[in-house]
């Protein structure tokens, strides 16, 4: 009686490792998707912030003063509203209301609107539409203040302007550091600070913003 042939089972060690070499494309490839994706996050954020100095300076040669705070604003834009807070103070060369102001008459708020119907900036126009507050990528709100002691978010920044984007994590506020400032999130013209509601707070220093935490950051200009 011929004896049965016991049968193979398991995987052989060539079977083995292509599996593993399989795993490590895979694994290799969503981490790289990851970066890239990473990546885009930054580029679109940095590019809000490139893009606000271009809103201001392309109304005010068109127009002679500043969107947000222009006294003429319903002449030079058909439909445009004119801001009525602070009280008297529209045409003099500062956006009053701190950057992340929900009273519709402000002029920091009113900024949006203006530069939007100006078409150098795209959005909803109306006041009381759900989405007129601009958002960044990852959904925190954007806004646009003047750079006197009183208004700016964070102390000890100075420049005529200041734009804030929240809700960045910190391993993109960094990174946002490297390519717009001087790498360093405590100094420059780009600082990051706790997401809270205080109005006014202190910079973080680089070895201080956690990776996974989300900040706020604000460039002077």
């Amino acid at each position: 009686m011929r004896s049965m042939k016991s049968q193979q089972s398991g995987f052989t060690l060539v079977e083995i490792a292509i599996v593993l070499v399989i795993i490590g494309l895979l694994l290799g490839g969503i981490l790289k998707g990851q970066e890239l994706i990473n990546s885009a996050k930054v580029k679109n954020i940095a590019q809000d912030f490139k893009n606000v100095p271009l809103y201001i300076y392309g109304y005010q040669d068109r127009f002679k003063a500043l969107p947000g705070d222009d006294p003429r604003v319903a002449t030079n834009i058909s439909g445009a509203t004119l801001a009525t807070t602070p009280a008297s103070s529209q045409g003099n060369g500062v956006i009053d209301g701190t950057w992340n102001s929900t009273t519709t008459t402000d002029e920091s708020v009113l900024f949006w609107q203006h530069v939007r119907m100006a078409n150098f900036a795209s959005g909803p126009t109306l006041v009381t539409d759900p989405d007129y507050y601009p958002k960044n990528v990852e959904g925190g709100r954007m806004g646009i203040t003047n750079g006197q002691s009183a208004n700016t978010p964070i102390t000890t920044m100075t420049g005529t302007y200041v734009f804030c984007s929240q809700g960045i994590l910190g391993k993109f506020a960094k990174q946002l550091d490297t390519t717009l400032d001087d790498g360093n999130t405590f100094t420059g013209s780009l600082r990051t600070r706790a997401t809270s509601a205080t109005a006014q707070d202190v910079a973080i220093a680089t070895a201080s913003v956690d990776d996974a935490t989300s900040y706020t950051v604000c460039m002077a200009f």
